[in-house]
């Protein structure tokens, strides 16, 4: 980690230089936090730090407070045994790809140097952080929502960053919520808890007879709900009703919403229904936002729950949905209107056609004549379902950014990529739905945070 403050500290640009880091709960933030911090120093930059706050924090004081960049330390959704590092540009973006891989080339460069070990330094410790920073992203997120005192909501903090502040913006919004996995002691978070486990809130929901269930992941950048009957809504659903109640408002940008290669298709025919065009980015996201740069679409987002409405505010990662961290909603209020009044207009959303995953590697002897043998087999489980044909409704090869991601040192040869062959049947189709993406085979399959 010192590594790592030394090599982003020697790519930010000339002048006065200050960085900004959070943290989640994870008993190891704290250190990892400190060690980066030190590098950052023996760099010549100043650092601040926010203590525990969401993701979608640093990524709004970077960008207010005119940082030359943002870190958090989190592994996110994952286990607390886990961790890592994201960092945001000066301007609340995440970085591109290939910064990330110029600072990733320093940092192995460093460590291939014995004389870069940190200095005896006198930093105050990362935690609690000031006070100051996180009043400031509370200040600006929460606002008083008209009628939201007839409102009970259960939120699931997951033990997680959203315990710093989750309270605090309900109470101020005037929702009367009850908050359940707010007492993370560094190795809870996620923990049987949170959006990895959305069926926990929505049994809640049930019992406690509320009107919505809202639970985050670790670092409170996604969330996803449960409405009054326990049926849980994912990221889709959400941007299905707000692409409508946008579109109705008229402020829905060329009437186009981008969604990942993850996306149900049911989605896709959805919006379609409404003369709403859905585009499809890599899964990310931050691919999802640089997809909305590119096209002018103002809302996106992953069926695990990012939400991003670009409009709102310049912060590249954010979870609209989950009410805490709307880094790119104006305030709760906002986010609250979207929501419930699309909500009340929206057709009823079932969560679109059943889906699943088929997963293989690639061979590498093979290339891609390979990954036509693999597609064979998702042909086989079609016969085994009765359907006479397929339909194959779009093929995404993702390959460019992954690889170069992938890899600090090369680009990963295409042969060594995982197909995974998405579907999706119905009782009234005849003939399932396919949708292929190439991964690589180190990769995750499913939802990334």
């Amino acid at each position: 980690m010192y590594a790592a403050g030394r090599g982003l500290g020697d790519h930010l640009p000339a002048g006065p230089r200050r960085v900004v880091i959070g943290q989640d709960t994870r008993e190891s933030s704290g250190w990892i936090a400190d060690t980066l911090a030190a590098g950052l120093h023996d760099s010549g930059v100043e650092t601040a730090s926010a203590g525990v706050v969401p993701t979608p924090a640093i990524a709004h004081l970077t960008h207010t407070h005119s940082f030359s960049a943002g870190v958090v330390i989190s592994a996110s959704h994952n286990p607390w045994r886990d961790n890592g590092v994201k960092v945001f540009g000066h301007d609340g973006y995440k970085l591109p790809d290939e910064v990330e891989l110029e600072i990733e080339s320093e940092i192995f460069s460093l460590l291939n140097n014995s004389a870069a070990v940190p200095t005896d330094s006198a930093l105050k410790p990362s935690l609690p952080g000031d006070s100051a920073l996180r009043l400031d992203y509370l200040n600006w997120l929460a606002r008083s929502v008209p009628g939201a005192d007839r409102l009970r909501i259960v939120v699931d903090c997951a033990n997680g960053a959203a315990t710093t502040v989750a309270p605090d913006v309900f109470r101020r919004s005037g929702v009367h919520a009850e908050f359940t996995h707010c007492a993370p002691d560094g190795r809870n978070i996620n923990e049987k808890c949170g959006a990895l486990h959305p069926d926990v809130v929505a049994q809640e929901v049930v019992a406690r007879k509320a009107d919505l269930g809202i639970c985050f992941d670790g670092d409170a950048d996604r969330a996803l709900f449960a409405d009054s009957g326990g049926k849980v809504i994912n990221g889709d659903a959400v941007m299905l009703l707000m692409a409508r109640e946008l579109q109705r408002r008229g402020e829905l940008s060329n009437e186009t919403v981008v969604a990942t290669t993850m996306s149900n298709m049911g989605l896709e025919i959805a919006l379609r229904e409404a003369s709403i065009k859905m585009l499809r980015a890599p899964v990310g996201d931050k691919y999802v936002l640089e997809e909305m740069r590119k096209t002018g679409a103002v809302l996106g987002g992953e069926q695990s729950g990012h939400i991003i409405l670009s409009r709102e505010a310049t912060t590249g990662e954010d979870n609209v949905a989950g009410l805490l961290s709307a880094q790119h909603c104006a305030s709760l209020a906002h986010l609250l209107q979207h929501i419930f009044i699309a909500h009340r207009r929206a057709q009823h959303f079932d969560g679109g056609f059943p889906q699943g995953d088929l997963q293989s590697h690639v061979g590498h002897g093979g290339g891609y004549h390979g990954f036509i043998g693999k597609f064979a087999a998702a042909l086989e489980l079609a016969r085994h379902q009765e359907h006479d044909s397929i339909a194959i409704d779009h093929l995404a090869a993702a390959i460019g950014k992954s690889a170069r991601s992938a890899s600090p040192s090369k680009q990963m040869p295409r042969s060594a990529f995982r197909a995974t062959t998405s579907w999706a049947t119905t009782s009234g189709c005849r003939a399932p739905h396919f949708s292929l993406m190439l991964r690589p085979s180190g990769a995750q399959c499913v939802n990334s945070a």
